[in-house]
C-alpha cells in the first residue's frame, strides 16, 4: 500500500508538467504558417508565413513577396507596425491572398495559442488570422 502523500506528489508533478508545457505557448514569438485569413481559407501550397522575433521584428512572406516590420506584444495584446516588402508581381489569386493577409495584420489587436495554432484577433475579438506553428515545439 502506498503512503497517503503519494497522490499529492503525483498531483504536484502533473501540475508542474502542465505549467511547463504551457510555457512553450506563453508567447506568440516564433514562426507560423497561415491556415486561414478572415474565414476565407488560404490557397493550398502557398506559403504565407509570419515570424515574430524576440527583438520585436517581424519577417515573412505573403506568398509572393517577402516583408519585414515590427511588432509590439504586451500580455495578450499585439500590434503590428508599418511593414516594408519586396514588390514582385504574381498571379492575381496570389496577390489577392497576400493583400488580404496584410490587411488582416493591420486589424490585429490580441493573440491566443491553442493546440499549436496562433489565433490573431481584431478589436472585437474576431479571429482574423489562424496560423499553425512551424517551430518544432510541442503544440499545447
Amino acid at each position: 500500500m502506498l503512503p497517503k502523500p503519494f497522490p499529492a506528489a503525483v498531483a504536484a508533478c502533473m501540475l508542474a508538467l502542465s505549467v511547463s508545457a504551457g510555457a512553450a505557448s506563453s508567447s506568440p514569438r516564433g514562426s507560423w504558417l497561415a491556415e486561414d485569413i478572415n474565414g476565407g481559407g488560404v490557397i493550398d501550397r502557398l506559403q504565407t508565413t509570419l515570424t515574430l522575433g524576440a527583438d520585436g521584428k517581424v519577417t515573412g512572406t505573403g506568398g509572393c513577396n517577402r516583408y519585414m516590420g515590427t511588432v509590439t506584444i504586451k500580455g495578450d495584446a499585439i500590434t503590428f507596425g508599418t511593414m516594408a516588402g519586396t514588390r514582385m508581381a504574381c498571379t492575381p489569386a496570389v496577390m489577392d491572398q497576400e493583400n488580404k493577409f496584410h490587411a488582416a495584420l493591420e486589424t490585429v489587436r490580441s493573440w491566443r495559442i491553442a493546440q499549436g495554432k496562433l489565433f490573431l484577433r481584431d478589436e472585437s475579438g474576431n479571429v482574423v488570422l489562424r496560423l499553425v506553428t512551424m517551430d518544432k515545439r510541442k503544440p499545447t
